[in-house]
């Protein structure tokens, strides 16, 4: 640099990194200038990224990300355990700034190899996702690789859900240990989410006001132990208690007495809360149930005795489908249903179940038939069209 340029760039360097000076040729004082200009810019906009913050390895950025969630604690765990399988092993030690868009594209190519499921791939790439968008607030890199448009999340395979037929449901129920029969009368009755099951107490269930009260799950930390957590999403929710699924549990109750557990909150050193649960461990009585555990002794042998077929599409969740499918098909609207369900927003219950949703032509032949085998009925019919006389 010749002196002019020295003279130009000192007086800010105790406010720019060594790391940010760049050499120009003699006599080229007006380049000199305009870079300085466009790094004074940037920094009194809070834009300028110091180069040396962005020689941090993925890896190392990622790990520091993961210590400051404040996320549910197994959800982090979940989060941890995809990043350390299956993201640091390929993207760790390449620093931050040195990523491009063909980075990421490789790195799904062989995420992709490892013929995991569309919608895995796609929770983990929203993770490493979220750990470039924190490096970018943090002023650690300028752009997100992930969102160039060569980049794309791992489409899912746009499969959509097939409700259970009420006669696999009532099989399914009749297949299963008498002890959690009515698991499948609450799962298909009222949408509640398997861990939501195992962590319902006999004071969750308001008979005489027809609720049921979801406020915590029984959910796993670090793969063996079981605690109490809020429902997925922190999202606690009031559902309606049908009075054929109160029955039922009524009838539950008198025949297998709820049993009081205790399990840490949240974490494994959160604390204790007691609850009496209507659903635990038949061995050992004092324990809630083990998803891991449930599913392969309890839930899949019932499948193949009533006939069907194991896979993800069939395990517990499918009783969700069925419920969701009872209201659609009722005409409740998908706002309540988001609601019952616990989703966090309606327009994922839109996007999951819009094709169970009756058509308008089915609604048209509904309307008209109702009014035809039954004419004293002023449901529907001109005389409630408004103006009619």
């Amino acid at each position: 640099m010749n002196k002019a340029i020295r003279t130009a760039v000192r007086p800010h360097w105790s406010r720019i990194s060594s790391h940010s000076v760049t050499s120009f040729p003699d006599k080229q004082k007006r380049k000199a200038d305009q870079w300085l200009a466009n790094i004074e810019a940037d920094m009194s906009q809070g834009r300028y990224i110091d180069p040396a913050a962005g020689s941090v390895t993925f890896g190392e950025y990622a790990k520091q990300w993961m210590a400051a969630l404040t996320i549910d604690p197994v959800t982090r765990e979940s989060v941890e355990i995809r990043l350390r399988v299956h993201a640091l092993p390929y993207l760790g030690d390449r620093p931050m700034a040195s990523f491009r868009p063909s980075h990421l594209r490789a790195w799904m190519r062989e995420l992709e190899a490892t013929g995991r499921a569309a919608s895995y791939r796609r929770s983990i790439f929203a993770n490493v996702s979220a750990v470039f968008t924190a490096a970018v607030e943090d002023r650690v890199i300028a752009e997100i690789p992930c969102r160039a448009r060569s980049v794309r999340a791992p489409s899912l395979d746009g499969r959509k859900v097939k409700p259970w037929s009420l006669e696999r449901v009532t099989a399914v129920h009749e297949a299963l240990p008498n002890a959690y029969q009515e698991m499948v009368t609450l799962g298909a009755g009222c949408g509640l989410r398997q861990g939501e099951i195992f962590g319902l107490a006999l004071e969750d269930v308001d008979f005489l006001g027809g609720t049921v009260h979801v406020v915590r799950q029984v959910k796993i930390f670090r793969g063996t132990q079981a605690v109490f957590g809020p429902p997925k999403g922190g999202k606690e929710r009031h559902v309606p208690l049908p009075e054929t699924v109160a029955f039922a549990l009524a009838d539950h109750i008198t025949r297998h007495d709820p049993v009081e557990v205790t399990l840490p909150w949240k974490t494994l050193d959160g604390p204790p809360v007691t609850s009496l649960l209507l659903f635990v461990n038949v061995r050992n009585k004092a324990r809630a149930l083990h998803r891991t555990r449930f599913n392969q002794y309890v839930w899949r042998p019932a499948l193949t005795a009533a006939g069907v077929p194991l896979g993800r599409e069939n395990g517990m969740h499918a009783l969700r489908h069925f419920y969701a499918s009872v209201l659609l098909d009722a005409g409740e609207s998908i706002k309540a249903l988001s609601e019952y369900l616990g989703h966090h927003d309606p327009s994922f219950t839109l996007r999951t179940y819009t094709h169970l949703m009756p058509n308008s032509e089915a609604r048209t032949r509904a309307a008209v038939d109702r009014i035809f085998r039954d004419p004293d009925s002023t449901e529907d019919g001109p005389e409630t069209a408004p103006g009619a006389s």
